[in-house]
């Protein structure tokens, strides 16, 4: 997003854009008000309002916006982040700057050491893969099988992401408890189905794949037959991974996702994964059950690992770690990556490396760094109202929740306890990680890569066996995002997003419930949607409803679904409205929560225009203009086949079809393209 700026309206707009919307209610003024938050001039006044809201909020903005060379898509998220990320630029610059004065150990130190590798590319081509060989080495003298499950065990071997996930995390249905997780991974294609899927597009990826693959196997020193060789033993691999691998539509089932077993049971399912060792060098011995996401794709794992040619499982090790750490290798190796990624994203350059850097930056030391960056851009006054607005959107939540006819008074009850249990956070967490046992310097990137990465494992690992920490965030304070948390029902809003255009101490109340009131609906929704609620009050996976209303619950859920299956981003390619529910749920509702709040306000209340729109027409204008989004056609199909949101556009005008306050705020008719009949429309809160 970009910065909100100040701006003058000429009075023949206005009523142009008034006069697009037939029927829209008189305003009290005629010489509009100059607003902070929206800006006119993003408005297509060609398109009526009730026809493509998305189009007529924003359609000047996405002409005279393209996505720009380095980007796949871009919109109000991108300009907001790009402004968070000269904030950090000029914070990390300093930093670096100034590290060799810093007190070594200091988070200034590791911050400004790790950020100044990273950009030392002189000393990045000069060490070449000096720093990795070890590694490497490791990876080509293994022979046996007991050999391969000793490395797979160590937590220091550094292979990447390779045939599964594991980590420690709080057991869902015990949610006062830390638990020894495995799910399913390995690939490195974004989906199973890009594996699987005989189309055109399909098959156009994966021979880009094959080419990535061969070019770092090159790199690496292989002839070009063993680099062929080599990259077809991988494909095949992970192929059969793929096979084995749930879809993303069924693994938004948490209950069949959740398969508690002894370490004996798992031992004896997965025998070649020698889980006993496994735990053991992750020190995890004492656990004496597991909790297995995909039983059947760990077999498969389990079967590989005994079956398949071990100098074939080298490779894939080899290309794991070589990619996992391209951004600290020569810049051959992430030309390659780029080169590959441009085949699904669209993208026509690569971004800057300082860009590419902040951000790993951010991912290894996200709250050392954190601390900095709120100190500058994040106010306690704005911290304070983001709060008070939090507390709106609940009670008007517990109203809706009230007022529903189709929920028992039982299950009502229970969603009430639940709502009010929520744990709020905002900006930035009041305890801050440590990094103390992290070493960083200036010497090797990749060093310190590998560090941060090792640092990263042992710190999730550590959690086993102690308390659950209800002060952890999973996001670093400048992340312009949101999100809802179910094993700890809590909803979390990083500073990062609490700025202009979702969030402006300048605009008017219909601006900031219209954008991080409708996100602040959004995550409280995420409790109540078809995967929140099957958790209860205190985050346990347990089902609360009585029978007549769940069954109510989706019956209402599947109309959502059948509305967004319909909506079509390019030709021939519909949104999943399976794998988009949740998200597609929260948007519903928590537009609804946020405008019923917003009607609590003396704006509300008012019929004062402000640049010739009514309160309800700025409400849903700033909605609307928060969404704007240019994407590319390449990163339009990844979202559709991957993304649980649905892409913009429909983010905005899906929520608003079931609306009736927005028909009547801009005088909607039946003959327009927006509205549905009552019985079409679809709002469970």
């Amino acid at each position: 997003m970009s910065k909100i700026s100040r701006y003058q309206r000429g009075a023949a707009l206005a009523v142009a854009a008034l006069g697009l919307a037939a029927g829209t209610p008189a305003l009290a003024q005629t010489t509009p008000a100059k607003g902070v938050g929206i800006n006119p001039a993003n408005i297509d006044n060609s398109v009526q309002p009730c026809d493509n809201f998305f189009q007529y909020a924003n359609g000047s903005w996405l002409k005279n916006n393209p996505v720009p060379a380095a980007e796949s898509r871009w919109g109000s998220f991108n300009e907001l982040a790009d402004r968070n990320y000269a904030t950090q630029k000029s914070i990390l610059e300093e930093l670096s700057r100034n590290a060799a004065t810093a007190k070594v150990g200091s988070n200034a130190q590791k911050v400004g050491d790790f950020y100044a590798s990273a950009m030392d590319t002189v000393a990045i081509e000069k060490a070449g893969l000096t720093y990795l060989k070890p590694y490497l080495d490791r990876i080509m003298a293994l022979k046996t099988l007991p050999e391969m499950q000793a490395f797979l065990a160590d937590p220091k071997a550094h292979a990447g992401s390779v045939w599964f996930n594991s980590g420690v995390g709080q057991d869902e249905k015990i949610s006062t408890r830390y638990a020894v997780q495995f799910y399913q991974g390995g690939l490195t294609l974004p989906d199973r189905d890009y594996y699987l899927k005989e189309d055109a597009r399909s098959k156009n990826i994966r021979a880009a794949y094959q080419t990535y693959l061969m070019s770092t196997f090159t790199r690496l020193g292989d002839t070009q037959a063993q680099a062929t060789e080599h990259a077809a033993a991988v494909m095949r691999l992970e192929t059969k991974l793929a096979k084995a691998s749930k879809s993303r539509v069924d693994l938004r089932d948490p209950q069949a996702n959740y398969h508690k077993m002894t370490v004996a049971q798992a031992t004896k399912e997965f025998p070649n994964l020698n889980m006993p060792l496994l735990l053991k060098q992750n020190h995890l011995g004492t656990a004496k059950e597991v909790i297995v996401g995909q039983p059947e794709f760990l077999k498969e794992v389990s079967n590989l690992l005994a079956a398949e040619p071990l100098a074939d499982q080298r490779q894939y090790l080899r290309f794991h770690l070589v990619s996992s750490v391209a951004s600290a290798l020569p810049q051959a190796y992430g030309d390659d990556a780029f080169k590959f990624s441009q085949v699904l994203s669209g993208a026509k350059q690569q971004q800057p490396r300082w860009k590419r850097m902040l951000r790993a930056t951010d991912g290894a030391l996200g709250e050392a760094f954190g601390q900095l960056y709120v100190d500058k851009a994040f106010s306690p006054a704005a911290k304070t109202r983001a709060k008070e607005m939090i507390e709106n959107l609940r009670k008007a939540y517990a109203e809706r929740i009230m007022a529903t006819d189709w929920m028992s008074a039982a299950t009502k009850k229970e969603a009430l306890v639940k709502l009010n249990a929520f744990a709020v956070k905002i900006g930035y967490p009041d305890k801050w990680k440590d990094y103390s046992k992290m070493t960083i310097g200036r010497k090797s990137a990749l060093q310190n890569v590998l560090a941060a990465r090792t640092w990263a494992a042992e710190d999730n690992l550590s959690k086993f066996g102690k308390p659950i920490d209800r002060t952890e965030w999973g996001m670093t304070p400048p992340t312009v995002n949101a999100y809802y948390n179910p094993p700890m029902n809590e909803i979390v809003f990083p500073a990062g997003i609490l700025q202009p255009p979702f969030y402006d101490p300048k605009a008017d109340d219909a601006v900031n419930y219209g954008g991080i009131g409708a996100v602040i609906g959004h995550e409280m929704t995420h409790g109540f949607d078809d995967q929140g609620r099957q958790y209860d009050s205190k985050g346990n996976l347990r089902d609360w409803w009585t029978k007549e209303d769940g069954e109510k619950f989706n019956t209402k859920a599947a109309m959502v679904g059948k509305q967004y299956d319909a909506f079509m981003p390019l030709d021939s390619v519909h949104v999943n409205g399976k794998l988009t529910m949740g998200e597609n749920l929260a948007d519903i509702g928590g537009l609804t929560i946020a405008y019923q709040a917003f009607q609590k306000t003396a704006e509300a209340k008012s019929t004062q225009s402000i640049d010739g729109f009514t309160p309800d027409q700025r409400f849903f204008l700033a909605w609307a203009q928060i969404w704007r989004t240019n994407i590319r056609p390449e990163a339009a199909r990844q979202q559709v086949q991957t993304d649980p949101h649905s892409p913009a556009q429909f983010r905005t005008n899906g929520p608003l079809m079931n609306m009736p306050e927005f028909y009547k705020a801009f005088g909607c008719k039946p003959t327009d393209k927006m509205e549905r009949p009552t019985a079409d429309q679809a709002r469970i809160w």
